[in-house]
């Protein structure tokens, strides 16, 4: 983990099961069973991606916990019978079953929770409101961070920016040319989810791109904003002292993500 002079910057990748990084990332030989706690050696945070597609065991999050060395922090994708829906607003049964399912077993390693949303779902200020009703800032006595990740270009607008920071929700920042991309800071923290990865660089990024990443990642860290990234509406009236930064390197060409977020943790350390 990172440090500014403020906020702590982590970062990571998306899952940690991943064939192609057998032999590349974890050593040849590596049993399967302790790739977890390799891949918790060289990263300071993971997205897991497999609560988006069903629901997992309180024992496995507490198992991930353990495996996993203190002050790792984990994100967790929020269930897609959530978000994945015409009415949002009928999700409320969803969203609590979901973060009664197990996920406080990460205790004090939960970080944010991500609700993705398909590319189709286009912004209805009325349904997403109410949505964000649904997501509660604390669940038996521990409090919880929510993000969302639009994927819409109805999104791009100052009422949904409003609307987040009414609630203190994060909006997933994406560098992905199909995704709208919407760097606005609209809670405590601020969350990052890369996918532009070449499999032609060593790192995955270029190191110019990595330095701008490093950039902005500090900036936001001790509570500014970059002013190479177009915010869609005027920025917080109060902006904190400091923020928590997350950054995962999802895709691209997903095999290199590893050495990406291992070169962007190198350079801001």
């Amino acid at each position: 983990m990172a440090k500014s002079a403020n906020g702590s910057i982590r970062v990571g990748v998306g899952g940690w099961t991943f064939e192609p990084w057998r032999g590349t990332f974890y050593p040849k030989g590596l049993a399967q069973k302790r790739e977890l706690e390799y891949a918790g050696q060289h990263l300071t945070s993971i997205e897991i991606n497999g609560t988006y597609y069903g629901s997992q065991k309180p024992e496995s999050f507490a198992r991930w916990r353990e495996e996993t060395p203190a002050g790792f922090v984990f994100s967790v994708k929020g269930t897609r019978f959530s978000t994945n829906r015409r009415v949002l607003a009928e999700a409320g049964q969803s969203v609590e079953r979901f973060l009664t399912s197990g996920i406080l077993e990460l205790k004090e390693k939960l970080g944010p929770i991500n609700w993705q949303f398909l590319p189709t779902k286009q912004f209805d200020p009325k349904d997403f409101e109410a949505f964000l009703k649904l997501l509660p800032p604390s669940l038996e006595g521990h409090p919880l961070r929510h993000v969302v990740e639009v994927r819409h270009q109805s999104f791009r607008v100052p009422e949904f920016i409003a609307l987040l920071r009414e609630y203190r929700i994060a909006c997933v920042l994406t560098d992905k040319d199909s995704f709208p991309e919407i760097p606005d800071v609209t809670a405590s923290f601020v969350y990052a989810r890369l996918q532009r990865a070449s499999e032609k660089i060593e790192t995955g990024y270029a190191p110019k791109a990595l330095d701008e990443w490093t950039k902005r990642a500090r900036l936001w860290a001790g509570g500014d904003i970059p002013s190479d990234l177009a915010v869609i509406a005027p920025p917080e009236k109060s902006p904190p002292k400091s923020r928590d930064v997350f950054i995962y390197m999802i895709n691209g060409f997903k095999p290199k993500a590893p050495a990406a977020a291992m070169a962007l943790i190198a350079k801001l350390a």
